[in-house]
């Protein structure tokens, strides 16, 4: 398997990374991404847009969704989806530090919404959705309608990384007017769980893959709901160890491939953030409850070769004749991250 690397967006001036791309029906592929001062500084972070028609071997100038923020108010990691009509969603969770007169900080996050057409040629206002969390998953519609938003945030009395986060949802069954009450797909005393991606499987089941994200390498977790996501099972282990932020979707053969950086037992945050990987697998394996029993295929994507790397938030489509391409941020030949594109057929 040939990979063929290209340069999505690539600015000396500002940090790019967090990319998601779309597939739109007329051909076209727009990426979405952030800009900002540092992966650890998000001073004047804004969502930018960057389309190209010829299958991602070039790309637009870069132009912004959203205005300038600053470092303690920011957009984070937006989203990109088609819905079932062709039209085009925009998902992004909206960060908020605040100091009290103790000197003790908190963090609220609310989500944003904004709407285009099937080409994304007009970007609505955006709506603010009414739940906390950050880091959502891409805004995801159902075969019936429904729509469901999926993102993370601490649980009771915890605070970052070193708390104990839980992976919630909710749903919409009228295009997003109203909204269900938050519902916990997974929270445990022993998982970090977060940054979920949730695929609808042939059954009709959702399975939702989520990071666990104490940085030791643990295996990517998953969850199964038989309830259009109103209730869940679980948590089971996947046989995918070091799974951050993963992105799963369908083949056109119909097997599940998942994008997702690999982080290795380094016990730091950003150290072991070097390589993306790709894994396969089918429905049987999605639904599989025993780690042994889960037949997964694992494919190296790319390393980031920079003293400080810095990698790993993908998103992906497939062409009719069966091409894959895939988005992800990476430090490599740079000293602030780039958004980079692979092309290639399994």
């Amino acid at each position: 398997m040939e990979i063929t690397k290209h340069i999505v967006s690539k600015d000396p001036s500002v940090y790019e990374a967090w990319p998601d791309v779309v597939l739109t029906d007329g051909g076209k592929l727009i990426c979405v991404f952030s800009e900002c001062a540092h992966h650890g500084d998000r001073t004047d972070a804004r969502i930018m847009l960057t389309e190209s028609t010829d299958r991602g071997r070039s790309w637009s100038k870069k132009r912004p969704l959203t205005e300038k923020t600053t470092k303690d108010d920011f957009f984070n990691c937006a989203r990109i989806s088609k819905l079932n009509d062709g039209t085009l969603a925009i998902v992004c969770d909206r960060v908020t530090y605040k100091t009290d007169e103790n000197g003790k900080e908190t963090r609220s996050a609310v989500g944003y919404l904004w709407r285009a057409d099937s080409e994304g040629k007009s970007w609505s206002e955006p709506e603010i959705l009414p739940f906390c969390g950050i880091v959502p998953d891409k805004l995801l519609q159902l075969k019936c309608g429904r729509l469901i938003y999926a993102s993370h945030f601490e649980g009771e009395g915890s605070f970052g990384c070193s708390g104990n986060l839980e992976q919630h949802m909710w749903y919409s069954d009228d295009g997003g007017k109203s909204w269900s009450d938050r519902i916990t797909i997974a929270k445990s005393p022993e998982y970090k769980l977060c940054e979920v991606s949730i695929v609808e499987l042939e059954n009709g089941d959702l399975a939702a893959f989520m990071r666990e994200n104490s940085f030791l390498g643990l295996d990517g977790l998953k969850c199964i709901s038989h309830d259009k996501g109103e209730t869940w099972e679980g948590i089971y282990k996947m046989p995918i160890p070091g799974c951050h932020r993963p992105v799963a979707g369908y083949l056109a053969d119909g097997r599940i491939l998942m994008t997702y950086r690999y982080h290795n037992a380094a016990g730091l945050p950003f150290i072991g953030c070097d390589n993306v990987f790709m894994s396969i697998f089918d429905d049987a394996a999605a639904l599989e409850k025993e780690r042994g029993r889960q037949r997964v295929r694992t494919i190296p994507l790319d390393h980031d070769f920079n003293e400080t790397p810095d990698l790993g938030y993908t998103g992906w489509v497939q062409f009719d004749d069966g091409e894959i391409y895939v988005v992800n941020y990476i430090m490599d030949d740079a000293d602030k991250a780039q958004i980079r594109g692979y092309s290639f057929h399994l």
